[in-house]
């Protein structure tokens, strides 16, 4: 059966063309691939996509701009495999990506998603190492694994350490609980818990096969820098603590109060934005 990988699409053509040619480069060609334009203004992109003549390549455009929020559920919403991954327009598959989550898929059919290893690379795709990303290193397990019920759900509230444009998701748990509406930034660790909470799992294989891109121009940078992202996540925290605490799994709670990752993410950005102020103003 094939993987569908969605692909919502706004940003740099350069990277986006690079991203759609490592997902057909796949040492396991038995996919379909979605791109989901939130409405770019340059033609370029579809031009060069619907140019290419492969059949396993779709092209859809947005009537109006979703956003990120919006653009990810939909793309949840064309699914028709039983598996799929919302790739960023800007990451890269290594070859053996669909080859190896398909095979892990395989030997652990009760996962609602799988993780496999990633490594980071920078806008010109040199591999780098961000404090974010050390510390995403620090708490993801170090060897393979499955996670379900409190220990994953506490695991995530200490930091979330999965790469969303990574993973593959099986379609039909999914579609049971959703993209929770008004959720920008932490929409994948909502939709994760959720899966969690409903008795899900996830599968981590530490063997890299994917390059997540991290660069300044990201939703989730942008955001840092203003406040926007903390605000969301302190009142997403908040009220995981309450739920966790009503259903009685309060090392959860816990966890989810402390949000400790990002509250010094939180400080990292402040200081930043403070020092590249007084450099300003020399």
């Amino acid at each position: 059966m094939p993987i569908d990988v969605m692909m919502p699409f706004y940003g740099d053509v350069a990277q986006f063309r690079l991203a759609v040619s490592s997902v057909l480069d796949q040492t396991d060609p038995d996919l379909r691939l979605v791109v989901v334009d939130d409405c770019y203004p340059d033609p370029a992109p579809r031009e060069w996509l619907t140019g290419l003549g492969d059949a396993r390549v779709q092209y859809l455009r947005n009537e109006s701009n979703l956003g990120v929020n919006g653009n990810f559920r939909r793309c949840v919403d064309l699914v028709t495999a039983d598996w799929f991954v919302v790739m960023g327009c800007d990451d890269v598959m290594h070859p053996d990506y669909l080859r190896t989550v398909r095979t892990l898929a395989r030997h652990h059919p009760k996962a609602s998603v799988i993780q496999p290893g990633v490594d980071v690379i920078d806008e010109n795709g040199r591999p780098v190492r961000p404090l974010g990303d050390r510390i995403k290193n620090v708490l993801a397990p170090s060897f393979a694994t499955e996670l379900s019920g409190e220990r994953f759900v506490t695991g995530l509230f200490h930091g979330n350490w999965t790469y969303f444009p990574s993973l593959l998701w099986r379609t039909a748990a999914v579609r049971k609980v959703g993209f929770r509406p008004g959720l920008e930034i932490v929409l994948d660790l909502a939709l994760l818990v959720d899966l969690a909470a409903a008795g899900g799992s996830l599968v981590y294989d530490p063997e890299v096969v994917f390059s997540y891109r991290r660069h300044s121009a990201s939703v989730s940078s942008v955001q840092a820098v203003d406040g926007r992202r903390f605000d969301e996540e302190n009142r997403f925290f908040a009220e995981e603590a309450r739920r966790f605490a009503e259903r009685g799994w309060p090392r959860a709670a816990r966890a989810a109060r402390l949000h400790a990752t990002s509250r010094l993410n939180h400080l990292q950005a402040r200081v930043g934005a403070s020092i590249g102020s007084l450099a300003r103003r020399r």
